[in-house]
């Protein structure tokens, strides 16, 4: 098992690399920029859908209104997200552009939502046809984005551009020097758009998702789906955030099923895709990555080490809220050659399970997109309707899982009980040897059977020296979701309450937070967003913010310890 790891921690880098891909980047920091879109109005969906399962009727009018404003929202993502990648792209391509040459990406944002309704979209008597303003026209969106930035990025270092007079405000001017990469850019979807209309008589939105039908049908077999949901864990097995690097690529056939799905349901067939948005996070990834929903109540009941049942007791609220870098850092489960294999093995039988539920037993697809921290077991039951056979697959995927990471939980457990036991007999050696140490100021080493006694100075908080931060202090901490960026935001504001500093802390996702960072004074990495600390250290250092970088079981430690929090960030930012 280490011979595995240590060949797949050869190719870090690689992975590393392929997650940080400016392209895959900006498809996912675009969703997550048109994510309160997607669930503003799911809620509307449940509105509509859930009182007929208990038999209660909406009058007509209001059902109506509600499928309205779904519509006028998820039914126009494809043209929004078109929008907020191309923005997210140029924000990625400005870091590297020359001094003084810079992608307007407010320009790049209406070229990309023009290229893509030029792609995908039809008029018919003087209207346009909504059917790929959606999920449908996401791919469309997607290469529209790609090829308006590189047209602006061209277009931009090489200055073809109209340059106004030095008299002209600089507004003014930077709407002429816009004019050719913005004309280029729609015209190179307008040809693209005229050869797909001239040889196969229909927009390029539907020939590129002919083309990758087969792809997705694959992926949506058995096999597809095992691997999808066996390289996320195996990614972030060895510290490389795994959706960020497989789901990227997906996202058309995640939510465009999710929409197909209930589209599907409205019209009394059976909403047979199980390759959808929340099927990942409620099934495979039940509980986070790793399928861990199941884990801290084994460490809590199961186990006789002090350590695990300590992380089950920490971990079990967040992890049922698939906030499980607690566990995964704490346990630890990252790079524990002992979880490895039910770490990547639960997933791909909880995939393969609820897949056999959907095209065997007839359960419904997952119809909506409801937020991803949605308790796994309840999201899957909202999902299919309040379906009876739901509760089944809850229920079956928990016993399944439980039954996966025992055996391996109890031989990591053996293990970690003889070193507790063995460090308890070190301590009473101490205390015969030295009782006049207290415990803060001596610490044991035991080599063979000689006991060397050190006596050391208490320990000094890094900021004990008397600098500090009188003025407000800002802080924003990062991570690949806001949920595990919350936990360290909460322990900096209740640190700061205790010690009486200044400090306000927010969480935030990366990605999302290009708009937000110069409101800020400090920026806090979370570990599975390390990855990106180059990238980001560009724009901190642009702005004057500090970056500071933590480490997984650091990370935890922090969320615990108020005023350790509070001290560790004044403490970097003295040094």
């Amino acid at each position: 098992m280490n011979a595995i790891i240590k060949q797949i921690e050869k190719h870090q880098a690689t992975f590393q690399k392929i997650s940080r891909n400016i392209y895959l980047s900006a498809i996912k920091d675009g969703f997550l920029a048109a994510m309160p879109v997607i669930l503003f109005s799911s809620i509307f969906i449940l509105i509509a859908a859930i009182p007929p399962i208990f038999g209660i009727t909406l009058p007509a009018e209001f059902e109506t209104w509600l499928w309205k404003i779904y519509d006028f929202t998820m039914g126009l993502v494809g043209m929004l997200v078109a929008g907020t990648t191309a923005r997210c792209l140029a924000g990625s391509m400005n870091r590297k552009m020359p001094d003084g040459k810079v992608i307007n990406e407010t320009s790049v944002m209406l070229a990309s939502i023009c290229g893509m309704l030029l792609l995908a979209v039809n008029k018919t008597d003087g209207a346009f046809v909504a059917d790929y303003m959606g999920t449908k026209g996401l791919l469309s969106a997607f290469i529209a984005a790609f090829i308006t930035v590189n047209m602006y990025k061209f277009c931009i270092k090489r200055d073809i551009t109209i340059k106004m007079p030095p008299e002209v405000p600089g507004s003014i001017s930077q709407n002429f020097r816009d004019v050719f990469p913005f004309s280029f850019s729609i015209l190179a979807c307008a040809i693209i758009d005229l050869a797909s209309r001239f040889f196969i008589n229909a927009p390029f939105g539907e020939m590129f998702s002919k083309l990758l039908s087969p792809l997705f049908s694959a992926a949506e077999s058995y096999p597809g789906m095992s691997l999808i949901w066996f390289l996320i864990p195996l990614f972030w097995f060895v510290g490389v955030h795994g959706p960020s690097v497989v789901k990227p690529g997906l996202s058309s056939a995640l939510y465009g099923n999710t929409e197909e799905n209930l589209k599907l349901f409205q019209n009394g067939e059976h909403p047979f895709h199980s390759l959808t948005e929340n099927f990942g996070n409620f099934v495979g990834e039940l509980g986070g990555t790793g399928a861990t929903f199941i884990v801290p109540i084994i460490f809590i009941l199961l186990m006789r080490s002090k350590q695990l049942k300590a992380v089950g007791k920490a971990s079990i609220i967040p992890v049922m809220f698939a906030v499980n870098e607690p566990l995964l850092f704490a346990a630890p489960i990252i790079l524990n050659p002992y979880f490895l294999v039910p770490f990547c093995l639960a997933p791909v039988a909880n995939v393969i399970i609820g897949k056999l539920f959907i095209d065997v037993l007839g359960m419904n697809g997952f119809m909506y997109v409801l937020p991803w921290a949605t308790p796994g077991p309840i999201g899957t039951v909202l999902q299919t309707n309040f379906q009876p056979i739901s509760f089944v697959l809850a229920a079956t995927l928990l016993i399944v899982d439980f039954l996966i990471y025992l055996p391996f939980c109890k031989a990591y457990d053996k293990v970690l009980v003889e070193q507790e036991a063995q460090r308890v007999e070190e301590i009473d050696e101490v205390e015969t040897i030295a009782p006049e140490l207290s415990p803060a100021s001596a610490a044991a080493v035991v080599d063979g059977n000689e006991t060397v006694i050190v006596e050391t100075e208490p320990a000094v908080s890094p900021n004990a020296s008397g600098k500090g931060y009188d003025e407000d202090l800002n802080i924003l901490v990062l991570c690949a979701g806001a949920g595990t960026s919350a936990m360290l935001a909460n322990a900096l504001k209740k640190g700061a309450e205790e010690t009486g500093k200044h400090i306000k802390a927010a969480a935030g996702a990366y990605g999302s937070h290009y708009d937000i960072m110069n409101n800020y004074d400090v920026i806090v990495l979370a570990p599975q967003v390390n990855t990106y600390y180059d990238d980001i250290k560009t724009d901190t250092d642009k702005l004057g913010i500090k970056l500071i970088a933590t480490k997984g079981a650091q990370y935890i430690n922090l969320t615990r310890d108020p005023k350790g929090a509070v001290d560790f960030v004044l403490g970097e930012l003295n040094k």
